[in-house]
């Protein structure tokens, strides 16, 4: 029997519409351009010598690639308790948070309730309040405690002050999420005698994946990033980020001279925030554009 070849039916390309989108094919194509030849000069100085980088032979590699820029920023140059420490506080807080935030966005998506549109207003307001209007009080309320000095007392403060302030974030986010979810899931799970606790659990909370993934992104690279909060509260190496740690190490490049170094460490930081927009791309742009419908 011979096989019928379907027939490919190309649309054809509407000119005039393209024409119009020019000017934004422009700007990203330019913006992709700048960041790529930005980011490849980064790694190309972190392969290279300090004297090359202000001689602007960068991309010569006269005296070959310096690897050991890496071993150097990692061990004696402080990265590796940086890297740790933002690991540590960027893997916990986003844990608790999701642990918080998706039962409470949950509850508030799907269940009416005395004071439902008073706390969703609440959480809204609550994003728009700056950190710098917050920070003073929390400092004299913690350095009250007396817990400054103590260096894993002190970890734990930054991890609650990170989760305390990704709060209202994370639940607006997914409180949107679970209001595009179907109820028909619910509903035969009732049906079928499970509890709403299980139900949640069991099939909501896994059907909000993509959705749960983005903000636990978002949530990681904001903590990962974070600067402001680390500066007044991590009063020591023991203690700082890698936000705080790469601000100390350009200023002690006025005595130390080691710029290579420096760009090793940017690039060692840069990593984990780009192996997670590499790998988890196509979760983050299901999350962002609303989720499961039907």
């Amino acid at each position: 029997m011979a096989k019928e070849k379907e027939k490919k039916v190309k649309d054809k390309i509407n000119w005039k519409k393209e024409a119009r989108l020019a000017p934004g094919y422009i700007i990203i194509i330019a913006w992709v351009i700048f960041t790529l030849v930005l980011l490849g000069w980064i790694v190309a100085a972190s392969l290279s010598t300090t004297k090359e980088i202000f001689a602007g032979e960068v991309l010569k590699f006269g005296s070959g690639l310096h690897f050991e820029n890496y071993i150097a920023a990692w061990g004696s140059g402080g990265v590796a308790t940086f890297f740790m420490n933002s690991l540590l506080y960027s893997v916990i807080s986003c844990v608790a948070l999701i642990l918080i935030c998706a039962p409470a966005a949950y509850v508030l998506a799907r269940y009416t309730f005395l004071g439902n549109k008073l706390i969703q207003t609440s959480f809204v307001s609550a994003m728009g309040v700056p950190i710098t209007m917050i920070v003073l009080p929390l400092f004299c309320l913690v350095a009250n405690m007396g817990i400054l000095n103590d260096l894993f007392a002190s970890k734990v403060t930054l991890i609650f002050l990170y989760i305390g302030i990704n709060i209202p974030y994370t639940t607006i986010f997914l409180l949107t999420f679970f209001a595009n979810l179907s109820r028909t899931y619910e509903e035969a799970a009732a049906i079928d005698g499970c509890p709403p606790t299980k139900t949640f659990w069991k099939i909501m909370f896994p059907m909000a994946q993509s959705g749960i993934v983005t903000v636990t992104i978002f949530n990681f690279i904001n903590i990962w990033n974070e600067y402001f909060l680390s500066l007044i509260f991590a009063n020591s190496d023991q203690l700082r980020p890698v936000a705080v740690g790469l601000y100390g190490m350009i200023q002690s490049m006025q005595y130390t001279g080691n710029w290579s170094g420096l760009f090793a460490a940017v690039v060692i930081v840069f990593l984990p925030t780009f192996i997670l927009y590499l790998f988890l791309s196509e979760k983050i742009i299901g999350g962002v554009t609303g989720g499961i419908k039907g």
